[in-house]
């Protein structure tokens, strides 16, 4: 297979990049947890073609409306991983065809956290089987796939209140270290209303070890969303919903140090900043 970099000058890639934001896409961030918009020249099929990283299938979405349409027909939208690097080769396959992705590097922010119960920090052989099983069920709807020509790529925020912790912190619980937070926490009142971000389907619930009870929506073309540590929830799996239906309650179940909404996004089974897929 070929390997193809962009068509367009420095200049005019700044020129895309402002009309990019304009269109109906996510925020183009090229960093570990941000996403990659990514063209696709030679490709030139009715059609959107199959696109491919890392294993898994990534969205793509109609050139018509931005810089790009005289070079390309489809752009591929890539979640791009946390652990990533900017030293790594990413590529993009699709049609044939390899498009590199280059990326920069971005430095999080660390956060401590005091967890009262014990077993959320360092759970028993019972605990951590039951969070295996539970994080295989969440990894099937992150890799859920849903065929539709334009997925919802503009969202509202699921829940009123400040943010309290941002995408990509490291976190240390009782000053051990675990895995980057991979979503956005919204600080509410136990009890407060959630509602859907934008159109989707329902795809699981659960009651989650670490998560506490939990709802997963599917946007299309791999794009999900995940909704924690709710109080109660509303909906059941295979529930259509639109934007502003409620979802349930905030809450403090699961891993928490009080109640809120962590919300996280996942785009090609890749955690990527909420942030990214706001208006404002």
């Amino acid at each position: 297979m070929r390997l193809l970099t962009s068509l367009l000058p420095p200049a005019a890639l700044l020129v895309a990049s402002t009309l990019l934001q304009a269109a109906d896409l996510p925020k183009e961030s090229r960093v570990p947890g941000g996403i990659a918009v990514v063209p696709l020249p030679g490709l030139t099929s009715s059609k959107a073609p199959q696109a491919d990283f890392r294993g898994n299938r990534v969205m793509v979405v109609s050139a018509q409306g931005t810089e790009y349409e005289n070079q390309t027909r489809w752009l591929a939208i890539v979640g791009i991983p946390l652990k990533a690097k900017s030293d790594q080769q990413l590529v993009i396959s699709a049609g044939g065809e390899k498009y590199p992705l280059t990326i920069q590097n971005k430095e999080y922010k660390a956060q401590y956290l005091t967890i009262k119960n014990k077993k959320h920090v360092n759970p028993d052989p019972e605990q951590v089987k039951r969070w295996r099983r539970e994080k295989t069920e969440m990894v099937a709807a992150f890799k859920h796939w849903e065929s539709i020509e334009q997925p919802p790529v503009k969202f509202e925020l699921p829940a009123k209140g400040p943010f309290s912790s941002p995408f990509g912190l490291k976190r240390f619980y009782n000053k051990q270290p675990r895995n980057p937070h991979s979503g956005l926490d919204i600080a509410a009142p136990q009890g407060a209303p959630i509602t859907a971000p934008a159109a989707g389907t329902v795809l699981t619930v659960g009651d989650y070890f670490f998560n506490g009870k939990t709802v997963i929506m599917d946007h299309g073309q791999g794009l999900t969303t995940m909704y924690c540590h709710m109080s109660r929830i509303d909906v059941k799996p295979g529930d259509k919903l639109q934007t502003g239906d409620p979802l349930g309650a905030i809450g403090k179940t699961g891993r928490v140090t009080g109640p809120h909404l962590h919300w996280s996004v996942s785009l090609n089974n890749v955690r990527v900043d909420p942030i990214l897929f706001l208006d404002n």
